[in-house]
């Protein structure tokens, strides 16, 4: 939500949405500009104390089937780490497949990278299944290879199918050393535990933030404009990838946000072009980030629309065509993320709580695959506690759909209403089943998109609010 790639303050910009709005109250997320040159992520000023900045992945990243048969591997470029993956999603890149290492048909072919399709061991789309198999004695192969942990499984590469394992029958004369890695590319997730996260600051995942959160969502580096607003053929993933990686090796969810967001997209795109250009910018996403859980598909289609709309499929017979299409492609590109659509005010006031209900059912009408109904939650300090609940229930009750809360925050002054409005809001959300998760947007004094929702300063003093709510969580 932040204005982090800096062409417009960000009161003004909270201003120009909220007139866009035409709502009585806060507006959805700062515009970053349509001609971004994305990737910079520079959010007011240098990394407070404490940031952390993984190393920058350049080039492609790794994929399963590197190595050749009873061969060393090495770790070939290429692609988003895939194959068949161990469970839980923790681990990137391709490390072997094939020959291995020269042992029997290739130890856990199809690669390091993907996952079993959920957050932990005996989630779906594929399983354990077939774990290290693929040839178990060095002579004669008795076995055929069954591939690795099977999961998303080789989404770029098929984990070593060229890999024979041994020709020579130090694999197995039939060994294919994991042929079959590709076996969990239709898996589905396994279903996601509640989660409460938070998002980067300033552009940088701090070295604090797996104390406290359990999900990240990429405050301005995932928006189309901050990837490619350098051009068609131009993609700035360096932000990304540093964010990416410490997720995954941290156990933490990763969501993106978002993909279509009518205030922010490169200005090269379209009514002629927007098809290709969006379809092309979701599978290179995808490929690039397989363990991506949840996505915000459409951000905030009540408000500023995309000036490529009509080349998306317009209102078309549902009145938001162009919204189930892109769900629809996301989900060619993302086939095991949560997709969502994102928009504000939706829980604070009558007009947009009606009108998201609305749109919500039109689309799942035509057939989109929507998961969930993103409510941004910015004001919800300045809505009764009864207010709230009851337009968040409406929702979950009229659409058939869980509820994320996504980009909470209270911007109060004084901590002691602010921790009471905290203690109020999660509560409830936490204790409602159909809220699926919740994240606050911003958690540093100083460092967020509105004034006075910060909960802890940059030397690590918690306001009360945060301090209540760790131990809520048992955190």
């Amino acid at each position: 939500m932040t204005n982090q790639l800096g062409l417009l303050p960000q009161s003004l910009v909270g201003c120009a949405l909220f007139l866009l709005a035409g709502c009585g109250s806060a507006a959805g997320e700062p515009q970053a500009g349509p001609s971004s040159t994305g990737g910079t992520d520079a959010g007011g000023g240098s990394g407070g104390s404490g940031a952390t900045s993984v190393a920058s992945s350049t080039g492609g990243r790794q994929v399963g089937g590197a190595a050749g048969s009873g061969g060393q591997s090495s770790e070939a470029t290429g692609g988003q780490g895939t194959g068949g993956g161990q469970t839980g999603g923790t681990a990137s890149g391709g490390q072997v497949s094939g020959g291995g290492s020269g042992t029997t048909g290739g130890r856990a072919s199809g690669g390091r990278g993907g996952t079993t399709g959920g957050e932990g061991a005996g989630e779906t789309g594929g399983g354990q299944a077939g774990a290290d198999s693929g040839g178990t004695d060095a002579t004669g192969g008795t076995t055929s290879g069954t591939g690795g942990r099977s999961g998303r499984g080789g989404r770029t590469g098929t984990g070593g199918a060229t890999g024979t394992g041994g020709a020579t029958g130090t694999g197995g004369a039939t060994g294919t050393g994991g042929a079959s890695a590709a076996a969990g590319s239709t898996g589905t997730a396994g279903p996601l535990k509640k989660w409460f996260g938070n998002i980067d600051t300033r552009g940088s995942i701090r070295s604090d933030f797996a104390s406290m959160w359990d999900q990240f969502s990429p405050e301005n580096a995932g928006k189309w404009g901050s990837v490619q607003g350098g051009g068609q053929s131009s993609f700035n993933w360096n932000s990304l990838d540093r964010m990416y990686d410490y997720c995954t090796q941290n156990n933490i969810i990763f969501k993106e946000h978002c993909f279509i967001w009518g205030a922010q997209q490169p200005s090269w795109v379209n009514n002629s072009n927007g098809e290709t250009a969006v379809k092309a910018w979701m599978k290179a996403f995808c490929d690039r980030y397989p363990n991506t859980r949840v996505i915000d598909v459409v951000n905030e289609p009540l408000h500023p629309q995309p000036a490529y709309k009509e080349g998306i499929g317009g209102a078309g017979s549902s009145g938001w065509d162009w919204i189930v299409n892109a769900l629809k492609w996301a989900k060619e590109a993302c086939p095991n993320a949560i997709l969502v659509v994102n928009d504000y005010n939706t829980i604070e006031y009558s007009s947009e709580n009606g009108r998201i209900i609305s749109l919500v059912n039109a689309v799942k009408n035509a057939g989109a695959p929507i998961d969930a109904v993103g409510c941004q939650s910015h004001d919800i300090a300045k809505v009764s506690q009864s207010t709230m609940t009851s337009y968040g229930q409406k929702i979950i009750d009229q659409t058939g759909l869980p509820l994320h809360v996504t980009e909470m925050d209270i911007g109060i002054a004084d901590d002691n209403q602010q921790a009471q409005r905290m203690k109020e809001f999660v509560t409830w959300a936490w204790g409602n089943e159909d809220i699926t998760g919740v994240t606050y947007w911003g958690y540093i004094v100083g460092a967020t998109w509105r004034s006075n929702t910060g909960l802890m300063t940059d030397s690590g003093s918690k306001r009360p609010a945060l301090t209540w709510l760790l131990d809520f969580l048992g955190r």
